[in-house]
Protein backbone atom coordinates (compact mmCIF):
# COMPACT_ATOMS: atom_id res chain seq x y z
CA UNK A 1 0.00 0.00 0.00
CA UNK A 2 0.98 3.64 -0.44
CA UNK A 3 2.93 5.05 2.48
CA UNK A 4 1.09 8.27 3.30
CA UNK A 5 1.98 10.24 6.41
CA UNK A 6 -1.06 11.06 8.56
CA UNK A 7 -0.33 14.80 8.29
CA UNK A 8 -0.52 14.76 4.48
CA UNK A 9 -3.68 16.11 2.84
CA UNK A 10 -4.80 14.20 -0.27
CA UNK A 11 -7.86 15.08 -2.37
CA UNK A 12 -10.26 12.25 -3.18
CA UNK A 13 -9.63 12.90 -6.89
CA UNK A 14 -5.93 12.12 -6.51
CA UNK A 15 -4.51 8.74 -7.53
CA UNK A 16 -1.44 7.63 -5.59
CA UNK A 17 0.41 4.52 -6.76
CA UNK A 18 0.47 1.60 -4.36
CA UNK A 19 4.20 1.88 -3.69
CA UNK A 20 4.48 5.68 -3.75
CA UNK A 21 5.43 7.59 -0.61
CA UNK A 22 3.86 10.84 0.58
CA UNK A 23 5.72 12.40 3.49
CA UNK A 24 4.61 14.79 6.24
CA UNK A 25 2.75 17.98 5.44
CA UNK A 26 2.38 17.31 1.73
CA UNK A 27 -0.68 18.64 -0.12
CA UNK A 28 -2.05 16.88 -3.21
CA UNK A 29 -4.97 18.81 -4.63
CA UNK A 30 -7.24 18.14 -7.61
CA UNK A 31 -6.79 15.52 -10.31
CA UNK A 32 -3.24 14.39 -9.56
CA UNK A 33 -1.62 11.10 -10.50
CA UNK A 34 1.53 10.10 -8.63
CA UNK A 35 3.30 7.19 -10.31
CA UNK A 36 4.88 4.02 -8.92
CA UNK A 37 7.93 4.41 -6.75
CA UNK A 38 7.66 8.19 -6.54
CA UNK A 39 8.47 9.98 -3.29
CA UNK A 40 7.19 13.28 -1.91
CA UNK A 41 9.64 13.79 0.93
CA UNK A 42 7.81 16.50 2.90
CA UNK A 43 6.09 19.88 2.46
CA UNK A 44 5.49 19.20 -1.25
CA UNK A 45 2.53 20.88 -2.98
CA UNK A 46 0.94 19.30 -6.05
CA UNK A 47 -1.97 20.90 -7.90
CA UNK A 48 -3.94 19.09 -10.60
CA UNK A 49 -4.45 18.53 -13.42
CA UNK A 50 -1.05 16.89 -12.93
CA UNK A 51 0.64 13.62 -13.78
CA UNK A 52 3.89 12.66 -12.04
CA UNK A 53 5.56 9.63 -13.56
CA UNK A 54 7.30 6.71 -11.90
CA UNK A 55 10.32 7.00 -9.59
CA UNK A 56 10.18 10.78 -9.33
CA UNK A 57 11.47 12.40 -6.13
CA UNK A 58 10.25 15.76 -4.83
CA UNK A 59 12.19 17.45 -2.03
CA UNK A 60 10.72 19.89 0.53
CA UNK A 61 9.24 23.09 -0.87
CA UNK A 62 8.57 21.76 -4.37
CA UNK A 63 5.41 23.23 -5.97
CA UNK A 64 4.15 21.62 -9.17
CA UNK A 65 1.11 22.41 -11.30
CA UNK A 66 -0.01 25.75 -9.90
CA UNK A 67 -1.43 28.54 -12.07
CA UNK A 68 0.79 30.46 -14.48
CA UNK A 69 2.29 33.73 -13.27
CA UNK A 70 0.10 35.60 -15.74
CA UNK A 71 -1.98 38.52 -14.49
CA UNK A 72 -4.67 37.69 -17.05
CA UNK A 73 -5.03 34.00 -16.15
CA UNK A 74 -7.68 33.09 -13.55
CA UNK A 75 -5.74 31.36 -10.77
CA UNK A 76 -8.50 28.79 -10.17
CA UNK A 77 -8.76 27.75 -13.86
CA UNK A 78 -7.40 24.26 -14.44
CA UNK A 79 -5.92 25.00 -17.85
CA UNK A 80 -4.11 22.19 -19.65
CA UNK A 81 -2.23 21.03 -16.58
CA UNK A 82 1.26 19.59 -16.20
CA UNK A 83 2.70 16.26 -17.35
CA UNK A 84 5.95 14.92 -15.87
CA UNK A 85 7.65 11.75 -17.05
CA UNK A 86 9.64 9.16 -15.12
CA UNK A 87 12.77 9.38 -13.02
CA UNK A 88 12.83 13.13 -12.43
CA UNK A 89 14.34 14.76 -9.35
CA UNK A 90 13.05 18.10 -8.06
CA UNK A 91 15.24 19.56 -5.34
CA UNK A 92 14.22 22.11 -2.70
CA UNK A 93 12.01 24.97 -3.84
CA UNK A 94 11.54 23.99 -7.49
CA UNK A 95 8.43 25.44 -9.16
CA UNK A 96 6.76 24.33 -12.41
CA UNK A 97 3.52 25.91 -13.62
CA UNK A 98 0.73 24.29 -15.57
CA UNK A 99 -0.11 25.12 -19.18
CA UNK A 100 -2.69 27.71 -20.08
CA UNK A 101 -3.12 26.75 -23.75
CA UNK A 102 -4.52 23.51 -25.19
CA UNK A 103 -1.38 21.54 -24.31
CA UNK A 104 0.07 20.91 -20.85
CA UNK A 105 3.46 21.99 -19.66
CA UNK A 106 5.56 18.88 -20.33
CA UNK A 107 8.72 17.43 -18.79
CA UNK A 108 10.37 14.27 -20.09
CA UNK A 109 12.36 11.64 -18.21
CA UNK A 110 15.41 11.60 -15.93
CA UNK A 111 15.85 15.33 -15.50
CA UNK A 112 17.57 16.80 -12.46
CA UNK A 113 16.18 20.12 -11.21
CA UNK A 114 18.43 21.71 -8.61
CA UNK A 115 17.19 24.00 -5.84
CA UNK A 116 14.97 26.97 -6.72
CA UNK A 117 14.92 26.33 -10.46
CA UNK A 118 11.73 27.27 -12.33
CA UNK A 119 9.84 26.31 -15.49
CA UNK A 120 7.07 28.65 -16.62
CA UNK A 121 3.72 27.75 -18.15
CA UNK A 122 3.51 25.87 -21.45
CA UNK A 123 7.18 24.94 -21.37
CA UNK A 124 8.36 21.74 -23.01
CA UNK A 125 11.46 19.99 -21.65
CA UNK A 126 13.06 16.83 -23.04
CA UNK A 127 14.94 14.17 -21.12
CA UNK A 128 18.28 13.81 -19.33
CA UNK A 129 18.71 17.55 -18.67
CA UNK A 130 20.34 19.18 -15.66
CA UNK A 131 19.13 22.53 -14.31
CA UNK A 132 21.56 24.30 -11.98
CA UNK A 133 20.41 26.13 -8.87
CA UNK A 134 18.27 29.14 -9.69
CA UNK A 135 17.76 28.33 -13.38
CA UNK A 136 14.80 30.36 -14.67
CA UNK A 137 12.87 29.35 -17.79
CA UNK A 138 10.08 31.62 -19.00
CA UNK A 139 6.76 30.54 -20.44
CA UNK A 140 6.64 28.55 -23.70
CA UNK A 141 10.37 27.74 -23.56
CA UNK A 142 11.38 24.56 -25.41
CA UNK A 143 14.39 22.54 -24.24
CA UNK A 144 15.81 19.53 -26.08
CA UNK A 145 17.36 16.42 -24.56
CA UNK A 146 20.66 16.42 -22.63
CA UNK A 147 20.82 20.20 -22.10
CA UNK A 148 22.83 21.44 -19.09
CA UNK A 149 22.16 24.76 -17.35
CA UNK A 150 24.64 26.41 -15.02
CA UNK A 151 23.39 28.10 -11.88
CA UNK A 152 21.23 31.22 -12.30
CA UNK A 153 20.96 30.88 -16.07
CA UNK A 154 17.92 32.75 -17.38
CA UNK A 155 15.91 32.03 -20.53
CA UNK A 156 13.36 34.42 -22.11
CA UNK A 157 9.87 33.19 -22.94
CA UNK A 158 9.35 31.41 -26.30
CA UNK A 159 13.07 30.68 -26.66
CA UNK A 160 14.11 27.24 -27.96
CA UNK A 161 17.24 25.37 -26.93
CA UNK A 162 18.52 22.53 -29.07
CA UNK A 163 19.59 19.18 -27.69
CA UNK A 164 22.95 18.87 -26.04
CA UNK A 165 23.42 22.60 -25.57
CA UNK A 166 25.27 23.96 -22.53
CA UNK A 167 24.45 27.25 -20.79
CA UNK A 168 27.10 28.63 -18.47
CA UNK A 169 26.10 29.89 -15.05
CA UNK A 170 24.70 33.40 -14.83
CA UNK A 171 24.09 33.71 -18.59
CA UNK A 172 20.96 35.10 -20.19
CA UNK A 173 19.36 33.85 -23.42
CA UNK A 174 16.74 35.68 -25.47
CA UNK A 175 17.40 33.97 -28.81
CA UNK A 176 17.25 30.36 -29.99
CA UNK A 177 20.37 28.33 -29.14
CA UNK A 178 21.17 25.54 -31.65
CA UNK A 179 21.98 21.99 -30.66
CA UNK A 180 25.35 21.33 -29.01
CA UNK A 181 26.28 25.04 -28.85
CA UNK A 182 27.74 26.41 -25.61
CA UNK A 183 26.44 29.72 -24.22
CA UNK A 184 29.23 31.54 -22.36
CA UNK A 185 27.72 35.03 -22.06
CA UNK A 186 24.41 36.74 -22.76
CA UNK A 187 23.31 35.65 -26.25
CA UNK A 188 26.85 34.58 -27.10
CA UNK A 189 27.67 31.01 -28.17
CA UNK A 190 31.43 30.79 -27.93
CA UNK A 191 32.08 27.15 -28.74
CA UNK A 192 30.72 23.62 -29.26
CA UNK A 193 29.83 21.28 -26.39
CA UNK A 194 32.33 18.62 -27.49
CA UNK A 195 32.35 17.00 -24.04
CA UNK A 196 28.59 16.56 -24.20
CA UNK A 197 28.82 15.12 -27.71
CA UNK A 198 31.39 12.55 -26.62
CA UNK A 199 29.41 11.62 -23.52
CA UNK A 200 26.34 11.08 -25.70
CA UNK A 201 28.28 8.55 -27.77
CA UNK A 202 28.45 10.69 -30.92
CA UNK A 203 30.95 9.33 -33.47
CA UNK A 204 33.86 11.41 -34.70
CA UNK A 205 32.08 12.18 -37.99
CA UNK A 206 29.14 13.71 -36.13
CA UNK A 207 31.41 15.84 -33.93
CA UNK A 208 33.28 17.10 -37.01
CA UNK A 209 30.00 17.98 -38.71
CA UNK A 210 28.76 19.92 -35.68
CA UNK A 211 32.05 21.82 -35.59
CA UNK A 212 31.69 22.63 -39.30
CA UNK A 213 28.13 23.92 -38.72
CA UNK A 214 29.38 26.04 -35.82
CA UNK A 215 32.22 27.53 -37.88
CA UNK A 216 29.83 28.31 -40.73
CA UNK A 217 27.34 30.06 -38.44
CA UNK A 218 29.68 31.68 -35.95
CA UNK A 219 33.24 32.06 -37.24
CA UNK A 220 33.00 33.09 -40.88
CA UNK A 221 31.18 36.39 -40.37
CA UNK A 222 28.25 35.30 -42.52
CA UNK A 223 24.68 36.51 -42.24
CA UNK A 224 22.24 33.83 -41.21
CA UNK A 225 20.68 33.58 -44.73
CA UNK A 226 24.15 33.26 -46.26
CA UNK A 227 25.23 30.68 -43.69
CA UNK A 228 22.01 28.74 -44.26
CA UNK A 229 22.68 28.62 -47.99
CA UNK A 230 26.17 27.29 -47.30
CA UNK A 231 24.83 24.64 -44.91
CA UNK A 232 22.36 23.58 -47.60
CA UNK A 233 25.31 22.39 -49.69
CA UNK A 234 25.36 19.36 -47.38
CA UNK A 235 21.62 18.90 -47.19
CA UNK A 236 20.74 15.25 -46.65
CA UNK A 237 23.21 14.80 -43.82
CA UNK A 238 20.93 14.18 -40.77
CA UNK A 239 23.07 16.42 -38.54
CA UNK A 240 23.00 19.31 -41.02
CA UNK A 241 19.30 18.81 -41.70
CA UNK A 242 18.61 19.16 -37.96
CA UNK A 243 20.29 22.57 -37.92
CA UNK A 244 18.56 23.70 -41.11
CA UNK A 245 15.16 22.79 -39.67
CA UNK A 246 15.98 24.57 -36.40
CA UNK A 247 17.02 27.76 -38.22
CA UNK A 248 14.01 27.68 -40.55
CA UNK A 249 11.58 27.52 -37.63
CA UNK A 250 13.28 30.24 -35.54
CA UNK A 251 11.09 33.17 -34.51
CA UNK A 252 13.45 34.95 -32.10
CA UNK A 253 16.63 34.80 -34.15
CA UNK A 254 19.60 32.48 -33.72
CA UNK A 255 22.15 32.91 -30.95
CA UNK A 256 25.60 33.05 -32.57
CA UNK A 257 29.11 34.21 -31.68
CA UNK A 258 29.48 37.34 -33.72
CA UNK A 259 27.77 40.69 -33.82
CA UNK A 260 27.62 43.58 -31.37
CA UNK A 261 29.78 43.21 -28.23
CA UNK A 262 28.33 44.67 -25.06
CA UNK A 263 27.60 44.20 -21.36
CA UNK A 264 31.11 44.79 -20.12
CA UNK A 265 32.78 42.27 -22.38
CA UNK A 266 29.91 39.83 -22.74
CA UNK A 267 28.90 39.15 -26.31
CA UNK A 268 25.50 39.70 -27.80
CA UNK A 269 24.70 38.25 -31.17
CA UNK A 270 22.83 40.57 -33.50
CA UNK A 271 22.09 37.89 -36.09
CA UNK A 272 18.39 37.63 -36.89
CA UNK A 273 16.74 35.30 -39.36
CA UNK A 274 15.23 37.29 -42.24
Amino acid sequence: MSRIHPSAIIDREAQIADDAEVGPWCFVRGKCIVGPGSVLISHVNLQGPLTVGAKTVCYPGVCLGFAPQDLGFPPHKDGAGLFIGDGNTFREGVTVHRGKTDSPTRIGNNNYWMANSHLGHDGVVGSNCVFGNGTLLGGHVEVGDRVIFGGNAGVHQFVRIGRGAFLSGGCGLTMDLPAWFTLTATNYAATVNVVGLRRSGAPRETIDTVRWVYRTLCRENRTVPNATAHLSSRQGDPVVDEYLAFIASAKRGICLAHGRRSFGGHGQSAAVVD
